[in-house]
């Protein structure tokens, strides 16, 4: 199947305002993006912050309440068809047919891609062997591990290998090693010209691989930047501290926010401290200011910031109990 001419645009994805309504809940509210061609971008944040809902209004799977997207310079809404020759999905749930073995599965897509007998069957033999699935070719899917059932899905998606691939939590339930051979992939999909797209909630696989990061959070992008723009936002170090008693974590708090000059500084009730520090001898002076209150520190070092540290930081909180992404797959069955 032959793709749509692509407008020499320097962006691959553009979106303004998307709206996305399920009731009396702004799933999506009022997000932006702009994603260059040949990029890697991530969209990082827990369950629930809108991420495959953003992904399936961009994918045309879904239509969006508010806002305006466009694909390669397709409107999303004016332009549906020609936005699904543009782009690959790959969802956190496999799309197989658990009856069928892997050669079967890829073969039949093939097909319906429009691949002729002898391209199916070549292409299906080249995505087993990416994805080291060809000693389990003819095994039923019902058999297959859940990394495997992974890898077959994004398999699937590729067969065509289009322009732009949406990638939503690709890694989910993954061993490390099956994780380091989907990076692998990924890097090889975009030195080859595809652009991708995708949605993690681990903060390691957006450092490792996104070229620029979307923080989401409660349907929002609440930061947006390469990963040394994120982590710099923070300060050049990191102060990670364990205090001896948690229960002076209040008072040590508002101490190291005065010490520090920041309102920033995270403190479990376990009483580990995390804040930005600009200057290295703020330490000292904030360990001089624990002492006269006798507060006394288990534990102590300086790094540099991570995009856990950040996330944390942005975001306040951790992962909020919503439904946003399974209203989503509701709406779409219907």
């Amino acid at each position: 199947m032959n793709n749509p001419k692509t407008i020499e645009s320097r962006w691959a994805v553009e979106a303004k305002g998307l709206v996305k309504v399920f009731g009396d809940n702004r799933a999506v509210d009022g997000v932006d993006l702009l994603v260059p061609k040949g990029s890697i971008y991530g969209v990082l944040g827990p369950n629930g912050a809108g991420k495959t809902t953003t992904i399936r209004i961009l994918a045309t799977l879904l239509r969006p309440t508010a806002g305006e997207a466009r694909i390669f310079d397709h409107d999303i809404r004016k332009e549906p068809h020609l936005v699904r020759q543009l782009v690959g999905v790959t969802g956190q749930y496999a799309s197989v047919d658990e009856s069928l073995s892997a050669t079967e599965n890829l073969i039949i897509f093939s097909r319906l891609l429009g691949l002729s007998r002898k391209d199916a069957r070549r292409r299906t033999v080249e995505l087993l062997e990416e994805f080291h699935l060809t000693e389990a070719a003819r095994r039923p899917i019902k058999k297959f591990s859940g990394g495997m059932r992974r890898r077959l899905d994004l398999a699937a998606s590729l067969i065509a290998q289009p322009p732009l691939i949406f990638l939503d939590e690709p890694t989910t339930g993954l061993d490390p090693l099956t994780r380091s051979q989907m990076w692998d992939t990924i890097r090889r999909l975009v030195a080859t010209g595809s652009t991708v797209l995708l949605t993690t909630q681990y903060l390691d696989e957006a450092d490792q691989l996104a070229d620029r990061i979307a923080v989401i959070d409660r349907g929002r992008v609440v930061a947006e930047g390469t990963v040394d723009e994120l982590k710099s936002s923070l300060g050049t170090s990191s102060l990670h501290l364990q205090l001896q008693d948690a229960a002076l974590s209040p008072i040590a708090q508002q101490i190291a926010e005065k010490m520090l000059l920041v309102d920033a500084v995270f403190i479990s009730p376990e009483g580990r401290m995390t804040a930005p520090i600009a200057d290295a001898e703020q330490v000292t002076d904030l360990l001089l200011a624990f002492r006269q209150h006798n507060i006394h520190t288990a534990s102590l070092s300086v790094q540099k910031p991570t995009l856990d540290e950040v996330f944390l930081t942005i975001t306040g909180h951790g992962v909020p109990d919503d439904e946003n992404d399974d209203n989503a797959l509701q709406e779409m069955s219907q």
